[in-house]
């Protein structure tokens, strides 16, 4: 919709993960390094951890969208709560393998003959697995069983865990021993820094062909930055939001208030709203309370007015004809309400 207004070649702040945007930071080019380092070793596991939108998959993507597809066989899947069976039938249904309704023997033997068969053929199969964290503790067992598949002294499969940092305390757990020693190298992404949330902006901005219109603030960074936490993902959808609001608005330059304005109305559209309590405050209650004590409080009540004004017109009657009629309408109104008052539930 923004594009054609300010002249860019494709959308820059797309939130699903896409190598071609890949951004370099510090704590990426490390990872970078991890994986690289790793992959030359061929075997065991590399795991990367990082916060949801760091940035983890689109590193991987990177690194094995550059791999030559007649050396490498590379399966990637996205992990929920498996079982171990589903966990292994899922592997081999991400390298092509008609496993829907093997048995577990059957998919071990299946999924050993075909690593074997692509080392054979001079091939490393490699696996990424995302999403780790919500791998369950069978499950994460089994994919370190598949590590054990040998030909001669080499190692038939290199596995990649991706996930949440929840994913660390998985692997500290007494029983991840095991697989804690085939571990091989481990990466933590953080969050970007001011800096480089400013750079990360410009890189994917540059990548389609930006001219500096929408001309961004200065003030605008810090805010994007701060109201990001400088995660990738919540910076490209702040942004992209941004730049749509400036579309809209006919502008073309992004100031800080911009920002701060924009993130307040992302924030609300996300919070939670406000629970009614589900009893709320007792009414009022009347003198007396509603129960019995007040049912019987109330006509006591009305019995000893009605005397004050009985001794009141006593007093009066005998002098005062117009008094005597007033009070006795008084009177008259009062025993009414008190009749009324008796009826009442």
């Amino acid at each position: 919709m923004y594009e054609q207004f300010y002249g860019f070649t494709g959308k820059p702040f797309q939130t699903n993960p896409d190598p071609a945007f890949y951004f370099g930071s510090l704590q990426h080019r490390r990872a970078m390094d991890y994986l690289v380092y790793g992959m030359h070793r061929n075997e065991g596991f590399i795991v990367i951890t990082g916060e949801v939108g760091a940035g983890k998959t689109t590193l991987v993507r990177n690194v094995f969208g550059k791999l030559d597809p007649e050396k490498y066989l590379c399966a990637h899947l996205v992990s929920t709560q498996l079982g171990a069976d589903d966990a292994l039938r899922l592997v081999g249904t991400a390298f092509g393998l008609p496993v829907v309704r093997a048995s577990k023997a059957e998919l071990l033997i299946a999924l050993e003959a075909f690593f074997g068969s692509a080392y054979r053929a001079g091939k490393r199969c490699m696996l990424v697995v995302d999403e780790a964290q919500n791998l369950s503790m069978q499950a994460v067992e089994e994919l370190r069983m598949l590590s054990n598949f040998q030909l001669n002294t080499h190692a038939l499969l290199q596995s990649f865990l991706i996930g949440q940092p929840e994913f660390r305390h998985t692997l500290q757990s007494a029983q991840m021993t095991q697989l804690r020693q085939r571990v091989i190298a481990a990466c933590h992404i953080g969050p970007l820094d001011g800096a480089e949330t400013r750079r990360y902006i410009e890189h994917r901005l540059r990548h389609v062909g930006w001219d500096n219109t929408p001309l961004f603030a200065e003030q605008a960074f810090a805010a994007i930055h701060a109201a990001s936490a400088g995660i990738p993902r919540r910076i490209n959808a702040l942004c992209d939001r941004l730049l749509l609001m400036g579309f809209l608005a006919n502008s073309r330059a992004i100031c800080g208030d911009d920002v701060l304005e924009l993130a307040s109305e992302m924030a609300a559209e996300t919070a939670a709203p406000a629970r009614p309590d589900a009893a709320g405050p007792a009414p009022p209650e009347r003198q007396g309370g509603p129960g019995q004590q007040g049912a019987a409080a109330a006509p006591a009540e009305l019995e000893a007015r009605m005397a004050r004004l009985e001794a009141a017109l006593d007093g009066l009657s005998r002098n005062n004809a117009s008094a005597l009629s007033l009070l006795g309408r008084l009177v008259a109104a009062i025993q009414q309400a008190a009749g009324d008052d008796a009826q009442r539930p």
